[in-house]
């Protein structure tokens, strides 16, 4: 097997569990044990857990803007109310665990720096995404509306994930579309 391969298995697999189980509650040999990667290659790779946490979460950021873009290019009607589908589609699938950077600032929040800057700026990322989609809204008031429906998306996330309600997308879509309305007057 050729570096490479390793690396994203190791990648792979850390952000399965991470995922489903925690940053915390998912130690190192958990890793390698269902990876089947020997933990010099980890280390080869990632000089700690911290790191790999970095590496995954940089990861799942280029994977979520991508198909967050994505789905705005293709989208009918007003694109970043699209991006509620989305969520919701997410909410529905079988893979929802929450949010990888909501979830890892909560659990590195007080112990790595470095952790919570990469959250911070995913979030950051979102929201000038966001305001990018906004060509109708006055530019004045396109970066207060896009924080308002980042601010929106993340309720429902944690709605979804701690409140159980796999439906939170579709009532932050409708408060969107209000929002949306009023910044368009």
């Amino acid at each position: 097997m050729a570096a490479q391969p390793r690396r994203e298995l190791l990648l792979d697999t850390a952000q399965r569990l991470f995922s489903a189980e925690g940053y915390h509650a998912t130690g190192i040999d958990r890793i390698l044990a269902e990876s089947g990667v020997s933990k010099a290659t980890l280390y080869k790779h990632f000089a700690s857990k911290e790191e790999l946490v970095l590496a995954v979460l940089r990861r799942r950021h280029d994977q979520f803007l991508q198909a967050m873009e994505r789905h705005l290019q293709a989208a009918e009607g007003e694109p970043v109310l699209q991006v509620f589908d989305l969520l919701h589609q997410w909410f529905h699938s079988g893979d929802f665990h929450g949010c990888n950077f909501i979830n890892a600032s909560a659990e590195y929040a007080q112990e790595s720096p470095a952790i919570l800057a990469c959250t911070r700026q995913h979030k950051a990322s979102v929201r000038q995404l966001l305001e990018q989609w906004l060509p109708t809204v006055p530019e004045v008031s396109r970066a207060g509306l896009a924080e308002r429906l980042a601010l929106l998306m993340d309720g429902a996330i944690v709605s979804a994930q701690a409140g159980g309600n796999a439906d939170a997308a579709l009532t932050a879509r409708d408060m969107a579309r209000s929002l949306l309305s009023h910044y368009r007057r």
